[in-house]
């Protein structure tokens, strides 16, 4: 790298340094008469201040996506705000309502954010799967030629700790992973102290196991002059030897003490100590701070010299609070600097007074600092937001058995979709972790195949051995096989969801897990719905209807994940003609991306778009004549509900039921009906879909809107107010146990709260009183009248 350029990028790293602690301090200061401290982090982002500005100014390429680290967002904020993407208004307000974000938000910032950052670990691995959807996309011939990218992680060391780093890597060396890099800033503190020693040894032995290349940034070209000095290898010596907590601790006393402990420990040697003389206390804190993270030309010379796609771990020993007051002091996690320590570091930075704000002020050579900044070729395309064309779902697929569980139709329409070759058949990627069979998408990896960039023969196929199974892989397949680790699971499912916005390639993911095993997810679930990544997770089986499998195996409150996470719409059907309509629905559904105006008819907002999770189940179900033609039967499964037996004037009893529980509801009301005129039966498909409509009609009602009626408003209406409600679900009672608020009717809410144990299906309803029984004994003991005959069936 020629001076010139050198000196510019410089100056644009001391400007972003400037601009990034200036946020923060700026919010602070305008907020401290509300008494409230908004915090922003000033050395934990200072610390990446070099690596960010050789990144964005020198390496990177349009083609290239980046998750920067959490705490490093002031940096990005600068950074944004430096080449036009962000705002003045929106860095004063850092923090605050309709402010720059915290952490680089997807869908709340307004600059160029490729991935939401924020529960750490998980920007980091979602790199990971990105770069594996990109070969993905990249094998299809469907896919516009475009450029491969390097899939970029800002990580920091205390990262390091969270588990799903370590799955991620095992997944990521079973897929050949490459055009991947994360840079760990090695500041080697946490939010409560120091990290152990020893901790590089560990990283680069675990990266470079799964085959990874690991690049050390340690010594700046100070600190490499100077170990070419007589008595430089004395200083190298000791300072690859010195505890981190000690190099923290002299950091932050400064050049003084920095002189007095390298004097006492390794002074008494000429040579040493005349190199240390040749310098004075300022130039000798400058010399020990200028670590390899800190060095421009350290970096950009390590990050030219990668000419290979492989994997790539940099390690860059930084120091926490860089060029602050703050700088190593190991309580300056959420260290501010007070307004004296910002006044000198002001001075100290040559920002004159009136011009914070200023791009330019206080650069030494402008005119190279304008020219990286108008020239850096990663913003020569502008913001790198694509989109896709919508792919038309072929309307629903209809089922003709008579007897079938939801989790078995939903393989079959698959199946059938694979066969097809309709466009949405192409777009359709699947993904599960390790059950890929046992949930049924079997069927549809047998048609269309396993992904890989190298092609991988079925073995036992090629050697005769008979098997319902053919895992060959190869650059046409369309699934992607995992291993047990839901939080890959659902890191995957985000990096395809996102593959419209990244690539500008539509993809249309579906993942399988044990519905239980979604809690396992969460996380990674919410992080995905948080970037607004589009897709289908099938949980299933769910509820106690694994029956023999046990308590570990059954799922009890899973529905209220499902009810509460923002992004995901939750389904839960009963019959296959209604799994036929959602998953026809979902489709279309996870391509929306409107403006979010509710349709007045629901109060759902369904033109955002969304993910879409289906609890399906095992558990065979007789199923009821044809529906397919009747619009109102459709139109109610995609609101949340419709009538199974409408109420009538004189009804006493409702029933409403969700999920597989279906033939119990109804056999109950069939029994309670031989004593009890008009026992209405309502069929519930989405609780969810209920509760967000009905909450939608009450916030319209308080604004003033006072005819705002939500789906499950119209559907009580039609319940006499006498009447009582028994509410019954393969799950949490409190999943239906609000529906006797929406009017004002009695309900009593049966479900499964406690953990389950092995047995059958029989077994388990009547222990936890969801079987047809403990219905009508609830309806008895809710309406008043002589008592309910128990007539059972005949068999």
């Amino acid at each position: 790298m020629d001076q010139d350029k050198l000196s510019g990028l410089t100056d644009i790293e001391r400007k972003i340094l400037w601009l990034a602690c200036w946020t923060v301090h700026n919010a602070n200061h305008l907020r401290a008469k509300d008494d409230v401290k908004v915090g922003g982090h000033q050395a934990s982002c200072a610390s990446m201040t070099a690596i960010m500005t050789a990144l964005y100014f020198h390496t990177l390429r349009p083609e290239d996506r980046i998750a920067v680290k959490p705490h490093a967002s002031p940096v990005f904020h600068a950074i944004q705000y430096l080449v036009g993407n962000q705002t003045r208004e929106k860095l004063e307000n850092f923090r605050g309502f309709g402010g720059a974000q915290s952490y680089p938000s997807r869908t709340k910032d307004v600059d160029d954010v490729d991935f939401s950052t924020g529960s750490v670990g998980l920007g980091v691995a979602i790199t990971a799967f990105s770069s594996i959807i990109q070969d993905y996309i990249a094998a299809k011939p469907w896919a516009t030629d475009r450029k491969l990218g390097r899939m970029i992680a800002l990580v920091g060391d205390a990262e390091l700790d969270e588990g799903n780093i370590y799955e991620c890597l095992q997944e990521g060396w079973k897929h050949d992973l490459r055009n991947c890099w994360w840079i760990i800033d090695y500041n080697r503190q946490s939010l409560d102290g120091v990290v152990r020693e020893g901790l590089w040894e560990r990283i680069e032995a675990i990266f470079g196991a799964f085959g990874w290349e690991v690049v050390r940034l340690k010594h700046g070209v100070l600190q490499r002059a100077a170990f070419e000095e007589p008595g430089g290898d004395k200083l190298r010596d000791w300072i690859d030897t010195c505890p981190n907590q000690l190099y923290s601790a002299l950091t932050y006393q400064g050049g003084a003490a920095w002189r007095d402990r390298l004097m006492n420990d390794i002074g008494d040697q000429s040579d040493v100590s005349a190199l240390l003389d040749r310098r004075s206390d300022e130039e000798l804190s400058d010399l020990m701070n200028n670590l390899g993270g800190h060095c421009l030309k350290t970096i950009t010379d390590a990050f030219d010299a990668i000419d290979h796609d492989k994997p790539t771990c940099f390690l860059a020993y930084t120091i926490k609070g860089w060029g602050t007051p703050l700088a190593g002091h190991k309580d300056n996690h959420a260290g501010l600097m007070n307004k004296a320590q910002m006044a000198e570091f002001q001075t100290k930075m040559g920002v004159p007074e009136g011009q914070e704000w200023d791009h330019f002020a206080g650069l030494d050579n402008v005119e190279a600092a304008r020219a990286l900044i108008e020239n850096a070729p990663f913003f020569a395309d502008g913001t790198r937001r694509f989109s896709a064309p919508v792919v038309e779902a072929p309307g629903p697929i209809w089922l003709d058995d008579d007897k079938l569980s939801t989790q078995a139709g939903f393989g079959k329409i698959l199946d059938k979709i694979a066969q097809s070759d309709s466009p949405i058949a192409e777009r359709i990627i699947t993904t599960s972790p390790d059950v890929t069979v046992s949930t049924n998408l079997g069927p549809w990896v047998n048609r269309r195949g396993l992904f890989a960039r190298d092609e991988q023969a079925d073995t036992f196929r090629d050697q005769k051995i008979p098997s319902t199974q053919k895992w060959a892989f190869s650059r046409e397949g369309q699934h992607i096989e995992l291993g047990i680790a839901e939080m890959n699971l659902f890191l995957a499912l985000g990096a395809a969801g996102l593959s419209h916005s990244l690539y500008g390639e539509r993809l249309l993911p579906i993942g399988t897990v044990y519905d239980p095993f979604v809690a396992r997810g969460l996380d990674a679930l919410n992080y995905a719905c948080y970037q607004d990544a589009r897709f289908m997770i099938v949980g299933t089986p769910s509820g106690v209807t694994l029956a023999p499998e046990g308590g570990a195996h059954q799922s009890i409150g899973s529905q209220l994940i499902g009810i509460s996470q923002d992004g995901l719409t939750s389904f839960e059907p009963a019959f296959l003609d209604e799994l036929s309509v959602i998953m026809d629905w979902s489709f279309d559904y996870m391509q929306r991306d409107g403006e979010g105006d509710p349709d007045e008819r629901t109060w759902l907002r369904d033109e955002t778009g969304g993910s879409v999770y289906l609890r399906l189940t095992t558990r065979p179900i007789e199923q009821p004549p044809r529906r397919r033609d009747d619009e109102a039967f459709k139109r109610g499964v995609i609101d949340g509900a419709y009538w199974w037996r409408e109420p009538g004037p004189n009804t006493d009893l409702v029933i409403a039921y969700q999920g597989c529980v279906a033939p119990e509801a109804i056999e109950a009301a069939g029994r309670i009906a031989n004593d009890r005129r008009d026992t209405a039966v309502l069929a519930v498909t989405s609780a969810d879909r209920l509760t967000a409509g009905w909450f939608a009609a009450q916030r319209a009602r308080r604004r003033g809107q006072l005819d705002a009626s939500s789906h499950a408003d119209r559907l009580m209406a039609q319940v006499p107010r006498h009447a009582a409600i028994v509410t019954v679900t393969d799950g949490h009672p409190a999943t239906l146990g609000w529906l006797g608020a929406v009017v004002g009717h009695r309900n009593i809410p049966l479900g499964v709260e406690h953990f389950g144990q092995t047995g059958t299906v029989s077994d388990l309803y009547r222990h936890f009183g969801i079987d047809t029984d403990s219905i009508v004994t609830a309806a008895q003991n809710l309406i008043p009248g002589k008592p309910i005959r128990q007539f059972r069936e005949v068999v």
